[in-house]
């Protein structure tokens, strides 16, 4: 699909993804592996498609153009999802061809292929000359992996910008305009929050330094999702709004329980925050029955985050121990949080939540509330004033 008279969309679209990252972001709209082609003097192809697509990638992209017109490959970022085709790609070009990375793309790409094809590494500033337009280099490293980079063409004023400002979205649309604005930026923010978000500070830091070039953007191609061309800064000045310590009016309740007890804790708990709080959002969400990618946004969002689980074999369950790691994985800052949980003679998990909490930067604002077996009308309202005292 052509983008502009130069530039072509020579991706794949994924309608059946529904997980990335192994299993660990769930992908519940699919998604895009865009690649494009660019056709001035010379030609370049910027990156190419997931592996389990790299044959069907290289026979349609032989439909496109003879792919020995190619004259070099820009591989924006390494992971498997953007290079997998490289192997069949290049069995079919001259094997000279150049690709443009960055030093730690080359070490990403040699020890995911263990192939020595002919590597141009470039920085940031460095230009390659593609007849009227050049494309300028951006090291962009750990959004979201060492060796990614950005480029910006110039006279088209289109930033391809790697896996920055993009979605797990598959659409038979080309354009972020295009499709239901609700679903595209709940899916941009979980993409934020999911792969993004640890790197909050070296989004701003990019972000600003792409603004302090004076780039003139008419377009935001990303290697997921949709393109964006109206107003292609809007998800720019979302990801600085994203990055900055984010939340909204929202308090997560996060849990897993045995035998309900800690069940009708957390909605005790949530019922005391609504008695006092009629404008914030309260979720409730079981870490053993939803979604782990979307409680994560749920935390991502949230000013404070309420965890709970029974004490089991002096712990707490898998799947709380399993959402805490990913939960301090993000590194979030400017966020609160405090425990609870039922138990029947031991009762260490509140403690150690709330331990790991403080080590994962969360401001655990009191001991918590521990529950000895099955909370009764009593321990109930106490569940409520505990909430009310949360907000």
């Amino acid at each position: 699909m052509k983008i502009t008279d130069k530039i072509t969309w020579v991706g794949k679209t994924d309608w059946e993804l529904k997980k990335f990252h192994g299993d660990e972001f769930t992908t519940i709209n699919g998604s895009s592996y865009n690649s494009y082609l660019i056709r001035d003097k010379k030609t370049v192809l910027i990156d190419t498609a997931w592996l389990p697509y790299d044959k069907e990638f290289v026979s349609k992209l032989k439909e496109e153009i003879d792919l020995n017109k190619i004259d070099a490959v820009i591989a924006l970022h390494g992971e498997v999802d953007h290079s997998g085709a490289l192997i069949e790609l290049m069995r079919e070009m001259p094997e000279n061809t150049p690709i443009y990375c960055t030093a730690n793309g080359v070490k990403s790409i040699k020890g995911q292929y263990h192939k020595d094809w002919n590597f141009q590494i470039v920085k940031t500033g460095d230009k390659l000359g593609l007849g009227d337009s050049d494309l300028t280099f951006i090291e962009a490293p750990m959004l979201h992996w060492p060796d990614t980079m950005f480029a910006y063409m110039s006279k088209e004023n289109v930033l391809f910008s790697s896996d920055g400002f993009g979605q797990h979205l598959a659409s038979e649309f080309l354009y972020a305009d295009e499709v239901d604005q609700d679903i595209l930026y709940a899916e941009a923010l979980k993409y934020y929050a999911n792969i993004l978000a640890p790197f909050g500070m070296m989004a701003i830091k990019k972000i600003n330094e792409i603004l302090d070039m004076n780039l003139q953007i008419d377009m935001i191609c990303p290697s997921h999702g949709l393109i964006w061309r109206k107003d292609p800064t809007q998800i720019v000045k979302k990801y600085l709004e994203w990055a900055n310590n984010y939340q909204e009016n929202q308090i997560t309740i996060i849990y897993d329980t045995m035998w309900n007890d800690t069940r009708k804790m957390a909605e005790a708990i949530a019922k005391g925050i609504q008695n006092k709080d009629k404008e914030v959002v309260i979720k409730l969400l079981n870490t053993a029955k939803n979604d782990k990618t979307d409680v994560l946004t749920e935390v991502f969002k949230s000013k404070m985050i309420v965890v709970g689980s029974p004490t089991v074999n002096n712990g707490y369950l898998h799947s709380i121990a399993g959402i805490l790691e990913m939960i301090k994985g993000m590194k979030l800052k400017n966020k609160k949080a405090v425990a609870f949980g039922s138990y029947g003679w031991s009762g260490e998990a509140v403690k150690q939540i709330s331990d790991y909490l403080k080590n994962s930067g969360f401001e655990v604002i009191n001991d918590g509330f521990k529950c000895l077996w099955t909370p009764d009308e009593k321990v109930e309202k106490e569940l409520e004033k505990f909430g009310e005292e949360l907000v």
